[in-house]
């Protein structure tokens, strides 16, 4: 099993940054591919980015591509997501996510989450 813990966010200006980290517990992360979603009010949770097992392979959603970047450090347990020139339309919670057993873009996929951490961008 994995327990996936989010941090970092909060309240930025639009054209802002902000770096979120999700700690993972458990001697198996390596083997996870890792991801993160998010999910604003009033709408359904959808992908953000994901990053494979080894962190050679990333892939973002279109409105976020060029803005977000997904990195991972296996030694430590830790995924981030490093995100710049914020909108007021990624204001969400961001969740974290792990998968043991595909390369998904689609949260039905995931078996692990992370209790999810605020971006407010304000205009």
């Amino acid at each position: 099993q994995v327990q996936l813990v989010e941090s970092g966010g909060g309240l930025v200006q639009a054209g802002g940054s902000l770096r979120l980290s999700c700690a993972a517990s458990g001697r198996t992360f390596s083997t996870y591919t890792m991801a993160w979603f998010r999910q604003a009010p009033g709408k359904q949770r959808e992908f953000v980015a994901i990053i494979s097992v080894g962190g050679i392979s990333t892939y973002y959603a279109d409105s976020v591509k060029g803005r977000f970047t997904i990195s991972r450090d296996n030694a430590k347990n830790t995924v981030l997501l490093q995100m710049n020139s914020l909108q007021p339309e990624d204001t969400a919670v961001y969740y974290c996510a792990a998968d043991y057993r595909s390369f998904s873009t689609s949260y039905g996929a995931y078996d692990y989450w992370g209790q999810g951490t605020q971006v407010t961008v304000s205009s």
